[in-house]
C-alpha cells in the first residue's frame, strides 16, 4: 500500500477511503507533486491550525498576487489588530440587527422563482446565487447592480483555486479585480460622507492605530470576503441540504423541530466539510504523529480527514444530527469541536454569518417544499479537491 496521491482522479472522486489510509498508515508523508507534507489526523491538523509554529505564509502564492497582503496572511499583533477591527461586525448580535433582513429577503426572492413549480435544480437556481446576493448586499451594492457582482465573484474565486496556473483564469482574475475596484472606489467615497449600515460604510469610518483605512485596504478586504465567504457558504448549504434529503428520518425531525437546523448544519460540516484542505508553512521543526516536519516546509492540513477521524469521533462515517461529540452551541465559534472552520487565531470570522445564512435558507426551503425527493433517485456526489460539494441537486417536491 502506498501513500494516497491527492491529485489522482480516484482521490478527487471520493477522498474518504484515502483519508482512512492516510490516518492509519501515513499520518505524515511528503507528497512529491504538491511539494508538501500531508497531515490527516485530528490532533495533528488541530495542532497545525493552533500552533504559531505553523504560519499562514503559504497564502502568499494563492492570494497576494491578486490582493496583496491580507488578514489571512497576517500573524501576531498585526493580525490581532485587524481582527479586532472587523470582528464585531460578524458577531451574532450585529448580524441579527443589520443583516438578517437582507438574508431573509434574498432567500425569499430566490425561492419565489420555483416555489410553485414542484421541481428545482437547487444548486443552480438557489445555492449559487444566495451567498453572492448577500455578499453584494453586505458591501452595500445597489440591488439593481448586484447581478454584475456574480461575474466578478466567479472570476476572483477561480483565481484563488487555480492550482494548475491556467493563464486565462489568471487573466480573468486580474481583470475582475480591476473592474470591481473601479466600481467600489466611488461607493467608498460616497460612504465616507454619507455612511449607511453596510460593510463598506463600517470600513470607511473605523480607525486602525489612529488612522482611517485607505481605499486600497477597503477594496482588498471587500474582495477577500469573496474568497472567504462565498464558495464555502455555497458548499455548506448544498451539502447540508443534500445530507438531509438523503436521510429522510432526520429531515422529518428537522421539519418538525426547526431548532434542529443548527444541529444539522453542525453535523453536516463535520461529516462533509466544505473546505477539505488548508495550507500552512512551518517556521521551525515540529513533531507530529509519524515524525518531524522540518522548518520552512509547506504543509497541507486535511480538515475533511480530521473531521472523520475515528480517534476523535464515534462512528464518524455516519451522518447523525443527534451525535453527542459535536456541540452545536460551539460549532460556529472558536471553541468548536470540529475543524470545518479552522481553529485558533485564524478561525473563520464569517462562521456565524454562514450559519445564519444556511439556517434561514433551510428554514425557508422547508417552508416552501414538502415531500422532497431526488428526481433521479440517487444522491449526487461531491465534486472538488480542496472545496467540495455537489454540482447540482435535482429535486422534486410538493409545493407547501
Amino acid at each position: 500500500m502506498s501513500a494516497p496521491d491527492i491529485f489522482s482522479s480516484e482521490f478527487a472522486r471520493d477522498p474518504y477511503p484515502h483519508y482512512r489510509i492516510m490516518r492509519d498508515a501515513y499520518p505524515l508523508y511528503f507528497h512529491e507533486g504538491a511539494r508538501a507534507y500531508v497531515l490527516s489526523r485530528y490532533e495533528d491538523v488541530e495542532l497545525a491550525l493552533k500552533s504559531p509554529v505553523f504560519t499562514t505564509e503559504s497564502y502568499a502564492k494563492q492570494i497576494e498576487p491578486l490582493l496583496g497582503r491580507t488578514i489571512v496572511q497576517l500573524d501576531g499583533t498585526e493580525h490581532a489588530a485587524q481582527r479586532s477591527l472587523i470582528g464585531p461586525t460578524f458577531q451574532a448580535a450585529n448580524i441579527r440587527k443589520k443583516f438578517l433582513g437582507l438574508i431573509d429577503e434574498t432567500a425569499r426572492g430566490l425561492i419565489d422563482g420555483f416555489r410553485d413549480r414542484g421541481e428545482v435544480e437547487l444548486v443552480g437556481e438557489f445555492v449559487a446565487a444566495f451567498p453572492v446576493g448577500i455578499l453584494a448586499g453586505l458591501l452595500g451594492l445597489p440591488p439593481a447592480e448586484r447581478h454584475r457582482f456574480r461575474g466578478w465573484y466567479t472570476a476572483l474565486l477561480r483565481f484563488g483555486l487555480n492550482l494548475t496556473g491556467d493563464p486565462e483564469v489568471t487573466r480573468a482574475g486580474f481583470a475582475a479585480r480591476d473592474e470591481l475596484e473601479a466600481y467600489l472606489r466611488p461607493l467608498i467615497a460616497k460612504r465616507r460622507h454619507d455612511p449607511g449600515d453596510d460593510l463598506l460604510s463600517m470600513l470607511a469610518s473605523v480607525e486602525l492605530d489612529g488612522r482611517r483605512l485607505g481605499d486600497d485596504e477597503i477594496c482588498r478586504f471587500g474582495m477577500l470576503m469573496i474568497f472567504a465567504g462565498g464558495e464555502t457558504t455555497e458548499k455548506t448549504l448544498a451539502t447540508c441540504f443534500r445530507n438531509l434529503v438523503s436521510h429522510p428520518e432526520q429531515l422529518a425531525a428537522v421539519r418538525t423541530d426547526r431548532s434542529l437546523i443548527e444541529r444539522a448544519i453542525a453535523e453536516s460540516i463535520r461529516y462533509t466539510a466544505p473546505t477539505h484542505m488548508v495550507p500552512r508553512r512551518t517556521s521551525a521543526d515540529v513533531d507530529v504523529s509519524g515524525g518531524t516536519i522540518p522548518a520552512a516546509s509547506e504543509v497541507l492540513c486535511f480538515l475533511g480527514s480530521a473531521n472523520r477521524d475515528e480517534r476523535r469521533y464515534e462512528r464518524p462515517e455516519v451522518f447523525d444530527i443527534t451525535r453527542h461529540d459535536v456541540d452545536p452551541a460551539r460549532a460556529f465559534t472558536g471553541a468548536a469541536n470540529h475543524l470545518a472552520f479552522g481553529a485558533g487565531r485564524h478561525f473563520c470570522l464569517g462562521a456565524t454569518l454562514s450559519k445564519f445564512e444556511v439556517q434561514v435558507a433551510i428554514g425557508q426551503l422547508l417552508d416552501a417544499m414538502d415531500d422532497i425527493r431526488y428526481v433521479e433517485g440517487d444522491a449526487p456526489s461531491d465534486v472538488g479537491l480542496f472545496l467540495r460539494g455537489p454540482m447540482e441537486l435535482r429535486l422534486s417536491f410538493k409545493p407547501a
